[in-house]
Parts: C-alpha cells; structure tokens; sequence
C-alpha cells in the first residue's frame, strides 16, 4: 500500500508568498501614485511647445510617454522627447533604445554608416562576446521598405535605425523591458526581420 501525504507548506514558506504577496501590493500601489503624478505633470505641458506636436493636447498619451520612459529610467521630459505614437502605437525612437541600453553599460558602435550600408556592432555590459549586424539598402528593398517616403528621403539614416533597434534588443533587451520595436520599425509597417551577422 502506498502511502499518499498531502503537501502542506512550511512556515517559512508561507512567510515568503505572504511577503512576496505585500511587495506585489506595495508596488502596484506606488505605480498608481506614479500615474497620478503623470497625468497631472501632463494636463500642464499638454499645449507646452515642449511637447512634440504628435502629443500637443494629449495629456492621456503623454502621462503613458512619461510611465514608459521611467520604466527604463528616463525623466518626465526625456520620455516626452523619446517616444512617438506611429499608427496607433506608442513606440520609443531607436536613439532613445540605444541611449538606454547605453546608460545601463551595454555597449553599441556604429563600424560603417552610408547610404547603403549600415554596420553595427554592441556587446552587454561584461561579456567579451560582439554581436554584429548589418542593414543594407538591398535588404530594405527585399522587404519592401524602399518605396516607403522616409526611405526615399533618409536611406542612411532608415538604415542607422534598423541596425541601431537590432542590435540593441540583441544585446540589451533587459534593459529596455520589453519596448518590442522602435517607432522607425513601426512607421515601416510592422515588426522586423532579423538577421544578425
């Protein structure tokens, strides 16, 4: 006959999800005191000439601006500056996720910039190893980017902002908690294709 024991956790075991528990509240309840200060520090800048014109009397998308940057350690006014809302989205620049993974010790050095051509390379803060990629005007052609104005306009400067958001998430996506994909990738219709080198 076996001998069946129901699981009955220790003392200390329950003392840990209780204290996990309290933190969980503590926490929530500080962001909510955070959102509180958001919308109010909002309504006041909303028709500021500070706030970039996609924002200007929206105090809703700007207090959303300002929780998101502190999330990964940006001021009120930084955060403003560093995310656009593209095609409904709220999405961060690709300097402003290079900045980021930056101040956090990641390192990203652009090794070749035209525009045809863009070579980066970042590694994280500790690690020997580089990852590199690479963005060239043909590989914007295959997906279909080339025809789109800012491309015309900006080739080197579209290809700085997908090799900069790549190879960023590559090495850095803890320090960017979860910002999925620069506004320059956004505006281009959607999530990237990568292919690191």
């Amino acid at each position: 006959m076996t001998d069946i024991t129901t699981y009955a956790p220790q003392p200390a075991q329950l003392q840990s999800v209780a204290d996990f528990q309290t933190r969980a509240v503590q926490q929530l309840a500080e962001w909510a005191q955070s959102a509180d200060a958001a919308i109010r520090i909002a309504h006041q800048l909303a028709q500021s000439s500070f706030v970039p014109l996609s924002l200007r009397g929206k105090p809703q998308e700007i207090a959303a601006a300002i929780l998101a940057g502190s999330e990964v350690g940006l001021s009120p006014m930084a955060s403003i500056r560093s995310f656009d809302v593209i095609q409904g989205q709220a999405a961060a620049r690709a300097l402003t996720l290079r900045a980021v993974a930056q101040s956090m010790g990641h390192e990203i050095v652009m090794l070749e910039s035209s525009n045809t051509r863009c070579r980066m390379k970042g590694r994280r803060r500790g690690s020997d190893e580089w990852q590199t990629v690479t963005w060239t005007i043909d590989r914007a052609r295959d997906l279909q980017l080339t025809g789109k104005d800012n491309w015309k306009k900006q080739p080197g400067t579209m290809l700085v902002a997908r090799a900069t958001s790549e190879v960023t998430r590559l090495v850095a996506a803890d320090a960017l908690l979860g910002i999925g994909y620069s506004a320059e990738e956004i505006a281009d219709g959607g999530a990237p294709e990568y292919a690191p080198t």
